[in-house]
């Protein structure tokens, strides 16, 4: 089980610094079934396996997002002046979703992942904007739209525990940024979703559901442990290839990424 977790944790890392995905897209489909196939679903860990998953996946973003910030930063496609506004609201965003997500069914969870992800794939595909060429400056946004924009990004990534890419991926490219900078800003702006998502998933849960050693609230320890491993490995394997794929296929193999997710959980 752990050498399997290791080897998602390396595909993680690597769709964390290429897309900017914190890693959620992989690691909670994987961390869901295997709880449910370890544990069964009648036992204590079964029936809360999705909150697990989540929670879980919320703190190896920590990990995953801070290395990746730092691979970007050196690589220069952070644009800061973009990615500051918004990280005060994403982190606001962040504590509700993940008291949301305490309060609704693992099943809940589960179908909300579904739903936003065929949202989301639906509105790239169909929508202008996503697919077409990049274009330069960025479109500015309001004071407001950035407050909205930035609450529900955090409420929505750490309900899901998918990182906010799904969400500023899309928004930085319809405002005119190149794959290669919309995703390298996912990454800080993942950073304050992990940190507040993962401190409200432990304190919020920490008496209501006792799920025995080894759980830090819903936080499976052993498991952040070796997917935090799997996505250092990850991201050093992929570091090398930041900036240099072409804008157009970058967008395309965002977009196959998620709808293979998509149909991972939909058929588990």
């Amino acid at each position: 089980m752990y050498l399997l977790l290791l080897l998602f944790g390396c595909l993680a890392g690597v769709t964390t610094v290429l897309f900017g995905f914190g890693g959620g897209f992989v690691v909670v489909p994987l961390l869901y079934v295997m709880l449910m196939a370890t544990h069964g679903a009648d036992t204590v860990v079964g029936q809360n396996a999705m909150h697990v998953a989540v929670a879980t996946s919320t703190c190896v973003m920590i990990f995953g997002a801070s290395l990746a910030t730092l691979r970007h930063q050196r690589a220069g496609t952070v644009i800061w002046q973009e990615v500051r506004p918004l990280l005060i609201y994403v982190a606001l965003g962040a504590m509700l979703g993940a008291a949301a997500a305490i309060s609704l069914s693992g099943a809940w969870v589960r179908w909300a992942f579904v739903v936003y992800l065929a949202i989301t794939i639906l509105d790239a595909v169909l929508r202008p904007g996503f697919m077409g060429e990049a274009s330069a400056p960025i479109r500015p946004m309001g004071r407001w739209t950035t407050a909205a924009v930035g609450v529900g990004i955090g409420a929505v990534a750490a309900l899901l525990g998918v990182g906010g890419s799904v969400m500023t991926v899309p928004l930085m490219r319809r405002r005119g940024a190149n794959m290669s900078a919309a995703t390298a800003m996912a990454n800080p702006l993942s950073l304050p979703m992990a940190l507040a998502g993962t401190a409200t998933y432990v304190l919020l849960s920490w008496h209501a559901t006792p799920l025995g050693a080894g759980y830090a609230g819903y936080v499976d320890l052993w498991a952040f442990l070796v997917l935090a491993l799997g996505s250092w490995l990850g991201i050093r394997l992929a570091a090398p290839w930041i900036g240099r794929i072409p804008d157009r296929l970058h967008a395309q193999v965002y977009l196959l990424l998620l709808s293979t997710v998509l149909m991972t959980m939909v058929m588990v």
